[in-house]
């Protein structure tokens, strides 16, 4: 399966999923319920489970393990996203049967911004096997940062420098126009230009904002391997099932408190195996059952003791 054929189609498949969920199922704008929110992540989270075992079957046990560890780090770090998410759309006002429109083409953009970044980075650690350690330095520094990090330290749409870059640049409608990104407006003496509204302005920051947060699932992936494929698709299958998992989680996110702990104990652990990695190698069936039981343990107790006021 790794190899230009295997490449192929997995992006075909991918591209043909985006192109029926776009063109078919949501041609039109609307709210997602929480029913189709939660078949929808049921469908992608069968999908990437289905593709894991074709991994094992075609490449081995070692690589079908490096896979799922990969996924479940990914998709575990991605609720992180789905809480600013809700924090964007909030202040933006976004009305929700637009937020699906914006989080579609976010995704979209997501996919070859991370393809990009994978690549750089496999490419950086293939040639310079010492980057290592400063990704596993790095993910330990952000690892202690949000587990120290206080509550109201909340991500805030009105300082974000891109924000303020696109006001700049950009002329900006007042009003959302339905779920368009420009429209043209008419100027004095005849003339038109086209505007971007405020949901194209959402949509850049929604970008934005996941390549901050690839920063660290990236590099977490590379210590579970080294493999280029593994890596790409284990991202790929995790952010695809985002949407829905926002849509599913978007409402209840801030019940799950321990969640936050058990993400920077995760990233921790993780940069300590690249660090440590030279003196003591961890399984990967180790690995894989040390994120399973942090996060399976932090979402147990965010719902047995959940902290007063939440």
């Amino acid at each position: 399966m790794n190899n230009l054929w295997g490449w192929i189609g997995f992006n075909v498949v991918v591209l043909a999923i985006l192109a029926l969920d776009l063109g078919l199922l949501h041609r039109r704008s609307s709210k997602v319920s929480l029913k189709e929110a939660a078949t929808w992540s049921a469908v992608w989270v069968a999908l990437s489970l289905g593709f894991a075992l074709a991994v094992y079957r075609t490449m081995g046990k070692e690589s079908g393990l490096e896979f799922l560890t990969g996924y479940l780090i990914e998709y575990a770090l991605s609720v992180d996203n789905i809480f600013v998410f809700v924090l964007i759309f909030t202040y933006f006002g976004v009305p929700e049967k637009y937020q699906h429109r914006v989080l579609f083409w976010g995704i979209v953009g997501a996919l070859v911004l991370r393809g990009v970044m994978i690549v750089a980075g496999s490419a950086l650690v293939t040639r310079f096997a010492w980057t290592l350690y400063i990704f596993g330095a790095f993910l330990v520094f952000t690892g202690l940062r949000m587990a120290l990090q206080k509550d109201e330290d909340v991500y805030n749409p009105e300082r974000d420098p891109i924000l303020r870059l696109a006001r700049r640049l950009v002329p900006v409608t007042d009003d959302y126009h339905g779920d368009k990104f420009f429209v043209r407006q008419e100027e004095k003496k005849a003339r038109s230009r086209y505007a971007a509204t405020p949901l194209f302005i959402v949509l850049l920051i929604v970008d934005t904002t996941d390549i901050i947060f690839a920063t660290d699932s990236i590099p977490a992936i590379f210590a579970v391997t080294r493999d280029p494929f593994i890596i790409y698709t284990s991202n790929i299958c995790a952010v695809l099932g985002l949407r829905a998992l926002y849509f599913l989680l978007a409402s209840v996110v801030d019940k799950f408190v321990y969640l936050k702990l058990g993400l920077s104990l995760v990233l921790v652990f993780i940069g300590a195996k690249m660090l440590l990695e030279h003196f003591v190698h961890l399984p990967i069936v180790v690995s894989l059952g040390v994120v399973g039981a942090v996060l399976a343990v932090s979402i147990v107790a965010s719902l047995r003791w959940p902290r007063t006021g939440h």
